[in-house]
């Protein structure tokens, strides 16, 4: 199977120009392709995670990845699949996002001997003389055609802004000034990029000939990614700092079984003859192939030490007879006891299982709080300090919410 039927075959391609050619150079590792990341957050989260392995498993087959931070983009921000306008982020801000954005890239990307390069759009946006981008882009650009665009559609009855309707000619112009500094054949995006992908893919054909060698492939990154990379209480990160080894671990752990088979083919880099054999599995067996995406997954981001430690952790807590060292850990000083006792709807809070008092109270009430395994559901229960000393106890929210508490 070549690298292209692979891609095929997991899920990834979604539209594709010049797909003749675009097979030729992938196959054989002369692609020279970018995918962008605007810095709105200090850390990558799942949404980007399919970008990433796609970049790694290109790479792995000699082609050559760019990863592009929107240092410059990131100024205007991208109005595509989104209903109201980007928060304005500073300049230091954004630098900052850029440098956190770097340091998990290169877990994913190996950067060195100009195996891949890291560029800054910044570089050639930031300077660019308004008049000179008018005559020399912008005038290639029809107004009509853009405004048929989905990521223009979408926001044009609650209204764009002028700031935003030149997104589609930046990201175009970092297609051309990377074709032209750095031999950049392809580009890779999400399918509600096509649009913006489009204009950079004619910018370079109109502005240098009409032959310009410059492809243009769309995948199921933002569509699958975005679905992926929420929950109910927000993004799940790449950063350990933001969202735990053994939360990132838990996350992909209960994802639906209709899509475990869908995340290995994207995610993983599993043999697809493996992925294959499990989509035969049922019932139980669905948890374990659940539990080898997990593994997996979090050894990609993690590490194989962390993937084996929220391993070990979750079974502990949903299969018993493994260590429990390695749970969330909710640590209790003095100043949380009132004569040598908590309440329990004060612990739940305090382990961050629900986000407010009233909650804790609901929660309780439900019938959905446990601790060590003991249902409990009076509101005024109240736990004494010499219970959570030694190994502490496990507190748990419905069935996937827990965490241990301890005394300090």
């Amino acid at each position: 199977m070549t690298l292209w039927e692979e891609l095929t075959a997991r899920g990834l391609i979604a539209q594709v120009t010049d797909e003749e050619e675009i097979k030729e150079l992938v196959n054989n590792g002369k692609a020279t392709f970018y995918i962008g990341f605007d810095p709105t957050a200090d850390s990558l989260h799942v949404g980007h995670f399919m970008a990433l392995c796609l970049m790694k498993r290109l790479q792995m087959a000699g082609n050559k990845p760019i990863a592009l931070l929107g240092g410059g983009t990131g100024m205007i921000g991208d109005p595509s699949g989104r209903t109201d306008m980007r928060k304005m982020l500073t300049k230091e801000d954004i630098q900052h996002n850029i440098d956190c954005f770097k340091q998990q890239m290169s877990r994913f990307i190996d950067f060195s001997d100009g195996k891949a390069i890291m560029v800054n759009n910044a570089d050639w946006l930031l300077n660019l003389n308004y008049v000179e981008l008018l005559r020399e882009v912008g005038a290639h650009f029809s107004v009509n055609r853009m405004l048929t665009a989905e990521c223009y559609k979408q926001r044009m009855e609650r209204g764009l802004s002028f700031l935003e309707f030149n997104y589609m000619i930046m990201q175009s112009y970092d297609f051309y000034m990377l074709y032209q500094k750095y031999g950049c054949n392809m580009q890779f995006g999400g399918d509600d990029q096509w649009s913006n992908m489009l204009g950079g893919t004619e910018l370079i054909r109109r502005k240098l000939n009409k032959d310009a060698y410059a492809m243009t492939i769309t995948l199921l990154l933002n569509s699958e990614g975005k679905k992926m990379g929420k929950t109910a209480s927000g993004a799940v990160w790449l950063d350990p700092n933001k969202t735990s080894p053994f939360d990132f671990y838990q996350y992909w752990r209960n994802v639906d079984d209709s899509d475990v088979i869908k995340c290995m083919k994207l995610l993983t880099f599993l043999p697809l003859e493996q992925i294959q054999e499990m989509e035969a599995w049922e019932g139980s067996q669905l948890n374990k192939a659940k539990e080898i995406l997990a593994y997996e997954l979090t050894n990609l981001v993690h590490g194989e030490e962390e993937a084996k430690k929220a391993q070990e952790a979750a079974r502990a807590l949903f299969g018993g007879g493994a260590d429990s060292a390695n749970m969330p850990t909710t640590e209790l000083t003095d100043a949380d006891f009132t004569d040598g006792a908590v309440d329990l709807i004060s612990l739940l809070v305090k382990a961050e299982l629900v986000g407010t008092r009233s909650e804790g109270r609901r929660a309780i009430e439900q019938g959905g709080v446990t601790l060590d395994g003991e249902k409990i559901m009076d509101v005024k229960y109240v736990v004494a300090k010499e219970a959570l000393t030694g190994d502490g106890k496990v507190l748990k929210r419905g069935k996937k919410k827990f965490n241990k508490i301890i005394v300090k």
